[in-house]
Parts: structure tokens; sequence; C-alpha cells
């Protein structure tokens, strides 16, 4: 009997956000897994922290922060094998995930690797748009509206583009974009609609309109618009 494999989402950073099947699951484990930026600290083990036993085992898959494809693939590739080791002697292994596993989330990356050999559940997570969402106070969507979600990376004309025609949107991943993305905003006419939020639920979260938000913006940042004049009233 081979064992299983869990997907874990985590939730956005803040501990309070972990389901109860999370915290379940990651207390009872034997064996973890978790991605870290290579030679530095895992932000998934740090918001699963206090759930890990000290006797847990702990597969670490460095995951370079890097454009090119092919060493982060190779990083999943190793940690793959590492958590079949595992399952194959009879294991369950938890593997830790921010955010939510399927929304671009690390776990998929996994999931690809194992799923066609292994039992593999998905515990699904409490996404960061959610949480951002909360923590401005703006509702993201209301009745038949449209909820358009964009990575910032992507070129600045389809930006424009695909914000122009949007009725919601939410810019993931805005980190070293900011400028870019500010400029596209304030070129659309739409500055004043939008909200930035950054590292939301810990405790140097930001929260403000995108006019008055810093010049850099870390990589766990998001900007919020809605172009509906409070279409939930």
């Amino acid at each position: 009997m081979t064992g299983k494999l869990y997907g874990v989402g985590l939730g956005p950073g803040d501990p309070d956000l972990l389901t109860l099947k999370a915290a379940r699951l990651i207390g009872a484990a034997r064996v973890v897994a978790y991605p870290a930026l290579a030679g530095g600290d895992s932000f998934a083990r740090a918001i699963a922290a206090d759930l890990i036993g000290p006797n847990t085992r702990e597969i670490v898959m460095d995951v370079p922060m890097s454009v090119a494809r092919a060493p982060a693939q190779a990083a999943y590739d190793r940690g793959a094998d590492e958590i079949a080791a595992v399952l194959d002697a009879g294991e369950d292994v938890v593997c830790l995930c921010e955010g939510d596993p399927f929304f671009y989330g690390s776990f998929m990356y996994v999931f690809a690797r194992l799923a066609d050999r292994y039992e593999v559940e998905v515990v699904p997570g409490v996404t960061s748009i959610s949480a951002c969402a909360a923590r401005a106070g703006q509702p993201l969507v209301a009745r038949n509206e449209r909820l358009t979600v964009l990575p910032g990376p992507l070129p600045e004309p389809e930006l424009r583009d695909r914000i122009a025609g949007a009725e919601a949107v939410a810019i993931m991943k805005v980190g070293r974009h900011m400028a870019k993305l500010r400029g596209v905003f304030d070129a659309l006419g739409l500055l004043d609609r939008a909200v930035y939020v950054a590292r939301v639920g810990l405790p140097d979260e930001v929260v403000c309109p995108l006019a008055d938000a810093p010049e850099t913006a870390p990589y766990f940042s998001m900007i919020l618009m809605n172009k509906g004049e409070d279409p939930w009233l």
C-alpha cells in the first residue's frame, strides 16, 4: 500500500485563516513538504509553523525565483521524487501551499508529477483575492458582473486592453511591475477606483488607494478595481 498525498491550502498568510481540515492534517502529519526560496525561508512553513510537530520529517523544495522555467521545474522534479519515495514506503505526505493549491498555487506542479501514480487529495484554501477584498472592504463582484484576474507581468498593451474591457479586476503579482500598472490605471482614468493591498493579514499589511501606494511593491501584493457604482446596494 502506498501513502496518500495531500495538497493543503494555507490561505494568504494569517494562520487564523487556515481551515479546520488543513490544521488537522498538518497537526497529524508525519511528513510535510513545502516550497522555499532557494537559499531562503519558506513562507508556507511559516504560516503552518505552530502546527508542525517536533518529530515531523520535512521535505524542502528549494525553488529559485527566476524568469526561466527550467530551474524551478528541476526543483519540483527533485521534490516530487523525494515525496514519491515516502509515498512508496507507505507514508502519507502533507504538501503545504500558500493560498489555494489550484489558484496560482505551487502545489499544482507537484500534482502534475504525481497524480497519475498516487492517491491525491486537494484541500482548498482561502485565496489572496478573497482576503484582500475583505481587508479593503471592497466587494469583488455583484449580480451579473464578471471578475477578470490578471498577472502583473503581462505586457502593458495587453493589460490596458483587458482592464479597459473589464467590469471588475484583480491584478496579482504586482511586485516590480507597480510603475507600469499604476500608469495603465491612470491612463484609463481608473486610478481613483483602484485599491492596493500588500502582504494581507500580516503585521506589515498595507491597504490604500492605488494613487497613494508606494513606488515599490512586494511580490505578495494586489490591485483591486470595480467600475460599478456600488452595484451591491
